[in-house]
């Protein structure tokens, strides 16, 4: 049974005393500054108290800076981008800055509940896991949804299922502090998807983790959202799987399972091109998939197994 929805926490009430090592909340925004209080105060409200909360404002042009500084918590840091460069941007900007052991990301118009980090960091540190997860309660409208089965966050070695759609929310993520810098950090050249591309380097790598536990809960259906602003969006997810063939990590069995979405999501896109005639552009990404899949060399030893067996097994999203 999903849990009941929390009251936002009283921000005026005395903050957990900080313990355990500190864990960095990563708040990216645009002009949401009816929204990133919410996310704000789930985030400082969380039992763990030995935490920092990082909003990177990507050059928002309302209130946003004006709301954030109402806020008298010494936990919380805003830093201010002069030039908007996208949420890919705003979360590099942050991971450069945050000081934490550990590293939560957070989407603004989301919200964590209070045992949220307490609870992932116990079990990162007790599995000794780089990178976890954990369920999220979806709401749209204003109103509860229920996901697919298909939607359930999975856990370990899933990159084959992942690749044909995205199984990581942003929001439901930790980190320990060196991830970045072993995996690599979004890449700033994708407008959306920028999720998508990173869980799928990871994955090459690293198991992630489950808390299977509702502590998250996910809002959409508004029309700000990169998956609203963003239509047909498996033109970025194409170009994610395009630089994964080019990895030197990648063994046979990763570049067919790549191989093959790869060809799948680019008939899908084509199909659509065409549909509305934009024959230009189903010519340009034909051209441009034929040429990677040419381009693609010999990768890892010959015979290698799915790792950890995976057979199959998203400012906002």
């Amino acid at each position: 049974m999903l849990p009941e929805l929390p009251a936002l926490p009283d921000l005026a009430a005395a903050s957990p005393q900080p313990a355990g090592p500190l864990v960095s909340a990563l708040i990216p925004t645009r002009d949401r500054a009816g929204l990133v209080m919410r996310a704000v105060a789930s985030a400082l409200g969380q039992t763990h108290g030995n935490l920092e909360v990082v909003v990177v404002d990507d050059a928002s042009t309302d209130d946003t800076l004006a709301v954030l500084a109402a806020v008298d918590d010494p936990r919380l840091r805003v830093i201010r981008r002069d030039t908007p460069g996208g949420v890919s941007a705003a979360r590099n900007t942050g991971l450069a800055a945050v000081r934490g052991a550990y590293v939560a990301l957070l989407d603004s118009d989301d919200v964590w509940l209070p045992r949220k980090t307490a609870k992932q960091l116990a079990f990162m540190q007790a599995g000794g896991h780089v990178v976890s997860q954990t369920q999220e309660i979806w709401m749209r409208g204003g109103r509860r949804v229920n996901p697919t089965k298909g939607h359930r966050k999975p856990d370990g070695f899933f990159f084959e299922a992942a690749l044909r759609m995205c199984l990581v929310s942003p929001s439901t993520t930790m980190f320990t502090r060196g991830f970045f810098e072993e995996i690599g950090y979004f890449d700033e050249t994708l407008p959306a998807c920028e999720d998508y591309d990173l869980w799928l380097r990871t994955l090459l790598r690293h198991p992630v983790g489950l808390v299977d536990e509702y502590l998250v809960v996910r809002h959409g259906g508004r029309g700000d959202q990169l998956s609203t602003l963003f239509l047909g969006q498996d033109l970025f997810r194409i170009r994610a799987m395009i630089g994964l063939l080019g990895r030197a990590e990648i063994t046979p069995w990763h570049r067919d399972c790549i191989e093959k979405e790869l060809q799948r999501k680019t008939r899908v896109y084509v199909a659509g091109c065409r549909k509305r005639d934009r024959e230009d552009e189903a010519a340009r990404v034909l051209a441009l998939v034929a040429a990677a899949l040419g381009a693609a060399g010999p990768a890892g030893p010959a015979g290698a197994s799915p790792p950890g067996g995976d057979g199959g097994g998203g400012f906002g999203k």
